[in-house]
């Protein structure tokens, strides 16, 4: 019995370590799949890589190709915008029938050409109010006009000479009501008088497009009042003798402005005029405009404009204006 198992125990060793073995020889050897691993050909034909010559071409000018190069640039704005209010007379809110209307037209056109350069801006506004039972009042008034010829001198600095005229298109008055309650008005100006005519020549700085100082050191500006009564109803007659249509200054001006897209659709314009009499120094005149857009669509914005004026030969005190508008626009180039 045991002489069997023992028998029966090697031949299942046997056959096991005859297993084992079979089993190690059945592995894949690296080295031989290597050897018989087969590669793509390789190109044997020969690649000819083109040899670059650079050559050095001459365009024809613009003549000889029947161009033309413009060199202006315009741009044309014209709104309106109106307001209207009325009220039953058994209203229990109250209120009072009105109606506004007012309109503005902007021109500018830019000519640069070399080293040499152009640019006329036109600003015309008007505007008037009427309420039930009241005289009809201004809203604005205003024409101005300003050019200007320029070399250029460096990167940023020019050398100017300019022509700016301002008046206004309807008389001003002022209102009060006399003894018996009733609206009354004074005469305070009307077209030309007064109107300003200035002449200047200096340096201006214009370091990017939209902004620039001009510093005129040779200025000059004419005062006219062309109705020589208009004291009688102003004492200050703008500074002009009484009498008197004509008035001449010699001053520094600085004029500085800026007009940016600060953001989309939104505008900021301003421009800022220092006048200094070289006879009075001592009382410099200022003006301050700033108007700020936003463009609703194609054709509808929103505006508020600010005027901060001082001149001794208008008022004694700082004067301001402020009007915010909603109205149509029409801008060509669109």
């Amino acid at each position: 019995m045991l002489i069997r198992f023992t028998i029966i125990f090697f031949l299942i060793a046997y056959h096991c370590h005859e297993a084992i073995g079979q089993q190690s020889e059945s592995q894949p050897d690296t080295t031989i799949l290597k050897e018989l691993k087969q590669y793509p050909r390789k190109n044997t034909l020969p690649v000819r890589r083109p040899v670059i010559f650079p050559e050095t071409v001459r365009l024809p000018e613009p003549a000889a190709l029947e161009l033309s190069i413009n060199y202006w640039r315009t741009w044309t704005a014209f709104g309106v915008n109106v307001n209207q209010a009325s009220f039953s007379e058994n209203w229990g809110g109250g209120g009072v029938n009105s109606m506004a209307f007012g309109g503005q037209f902007s021109y500018k056109t830019d000519y640069t050409k070399g080293d040499k350069n152009f640019v006329s801006e036109v600003l015309l506004q008007y505007g008037k109010l009427k309420n039930k039972d009241q005289l009809s009042r201004k809203t604005a008034d205003r024409i101005f006009w300003d050019n200007k010829v320029a070399l250029k001198l460096s990167k940023s600095w020019y050398f100017f000479g300019s022509l700016n005229f301002e008046s206004q298109f309807d008389r001003g008055f002022s209102f009060a009501k006399n003894a018996q309650g009733n609206e009354v008005r004074t005469l305070l100006s009307r077209f030309m008088a007064p109107g300003y005519l200035t002449e200047s020549i200096g340096f201006e700085y214009k370091p990017v497009k939209y902004f620039f100082v001009r510093i005129g050191t040779g200025t000059a500006r004419q005062t006219f009042v062309i109705d020589t009564d208009l004291y009688k109803t102003n004492p200050k007659n703008f500074g002009v003798k009484q009498g008197k249509s004509f008035r001449n200054e010699l001053a520094f001006q600085v004029v500085a402005a800026i007009d940016k897209d600060i953001a989309e659709n939104l505008n900021l314009k301003s421009r800022y005029t220092m006048f200094a009499n070289y006879e009075k120094l001592k009382s410099i005149d200022n003006r301050l405009d700033v108007t700020l857009t936003a463009q609703v669509n194609r054709i509808i914005n929103v505006s508020l404009a600010g005027t901060v004026l001082y001149d001794d030969d208008t008022a004694d005190q700082i004067q301001g204006s402020q009007a915010l508008s909603i109205g149509l626009v029409y801008k060509f180039p669109r």
